[in-house]
């Protein structure tokens, strides 16, 4: 609750009897249990009035296909762009480029007197 722990809870406890005092604690325990008695009864209608006016249609979703975690980008696009008359093609890889000659034939690196 509220990520509180028992020890925690046990504190609150004490701090709130030193503060509000003996007297008055039993008086505001009820008023707060009268609140949440309250809040779970408004809570509870808000509840069956969603349900009436969406009425059965919410039962009728597949909540598992709206999961955003299943998404994945690449295949829903190849989706999109490929016909289901097609199979997907294998893919090929482009040769690879021909290794750079830092040196040409001539002997010496190019120089570019306008480079800074």
């Amino acid at each position: 609750m509220f990520g509180i722990n028992g020890a925690e809870f046990v504190v609150l406890l004490v701090v709130a009897v030193v503060v509000i005092g003996p007297e008055r604690l039993p008086r505001y325990a009820e008023q707060l249990g009268s609140f949440v008695r309250s809040a779970r009864g408004y809570l509870r209608d808000a509840k069956a009035r969603v349900d009436a006016e969406i009425g059965d249609e919410i039962g009728d979703v597949d909540w598992s296909k709206l999961d955003p975690r299943q998404y994945d980008p690449r295949r829903i696009v190849r989706e999109a762009l490929l016909d289901d008359d097609e199979p997907p093609r294998e893919r090929v890889a482009p040769p690879p480029p021909p290794a750079p000659s830092s040196v040409p034939q001539g002997g010496a690196a190019p120089f570019d007197d306008e480079a800074t």
